[in-house]
C-alpha cells in the first residue's frame, strides 16, 4: 500500500484523529529531526503514521532498535511492523506511553517526536502526553512537535503546570500545509 492511499485511509476513519490535509513531507521530516543524533537514543516517536519521520531519524544515524514508535492506527502500526521490523512498535493511545517504562530497560530515551495533531486535543489529553513523555526522558530531553499554527500547539497553562518552556525552531513552506517545529523542554534545563 502506498503511503498517499495508507493515509487517505485513515484519514477517511478518523479526519479529526489524523487532522492534515497530507501526509508530512520531507522537507517537514528533516526540519523536525535536525537537532537529533544517535546519542540521544533511544528517541520516542508519537504518531509515526507511514514513517515520514521514522526514515528521516534513522538518516540523522539512528538505528532501528533506537527507536520506540507510538501508534494508535492499526493500519499503520502493520506497515511500521513491515518497514521497521528492529524498532519498539507501541499500538495504542500517546496519552498511555508512560505504561510502557519498562520497554526502556533503564536506558531513558534522550528526545520525543511527535507527528500527532496536538494543536486539536484538549488540555487534559495535551497534559497526559507531555506528562508521559517527560516521564520517560532523561534530564535534558527534548520533546519537538511540529504544528501548522504559527503559536505553540501545546497550551500554555499545560507547559506551566508541568515546568515547560517551548521555543520555535523554525518552518518550511515546502510541506503542504506550511509547517513550523516547536521544542519544548524543561524549565530548568
Amino acid at each position: 500500500m502506498s503511503d498517499l492511499a495508507a493515509f487517505l485511509r485513515a484519514w477517511a476513519k478518523d479526519p479529526l484523529g489524523i487532522a492534515a490535509v497530507a501526509p508530512s513531507g520531507p522537507s517537514l521530516a528533516r526540519l523536525i529531526t535536525a537537532e537529533i543524533t544517535p546519542d540521544m537514543a533511544p528517541v520516542i516517536e508519537l504518531g509515526p503514521g507511514t514513517g515520514v519521520f521514522t526514515k528521516a531519524l534513522l538518516e540523522r544515524g539512528l538505528q532501528q532498535s533506537d527507536l520506540v514508535l507510538v501508534e494508535n492506527e492499526a493500519d499503520f502500526a502493520r506497515l511500521l511492523e513491515t518497514r521497521f521490523p528492529q524498532a519498539r512498535i507501541l499500538r495504542g493511545d500517546a496519552a498511555r506511553v508512560r505504561r510502557h517504562r519498562a520497554l526502556f530497560d533503564g536506558d531513558l530515551a534522550g528526545a520525543t517526536i511527535s507527528g500527532l495533531p496536538i494543536l486539536s486535543m484538549n488540555a487534559g489529553q495535551q497534559m497526559k502526553i507531555m506528562a508521559g513523555c517527560f516521564g520517560l526522558m532523561r534530564p535534558g530531553g527534548r520533546f519537538y512537535q511540529f504544528s501548522y499554527s504559527p503559536v505553540c500547539p501545546v497550551r500554555r497553562p499545560v507547559l506551566d503546570r508541568l515546568g515547560l518552556k517551548a521555543r520555535r525552531l523554525s518552518s518550511t513552506l515546502r510541506n503542504l500545509p506550511p509547517a513550523a517545529v516547536y521544542e519544548i523542554s524543561r524549565v530548568d534545563e
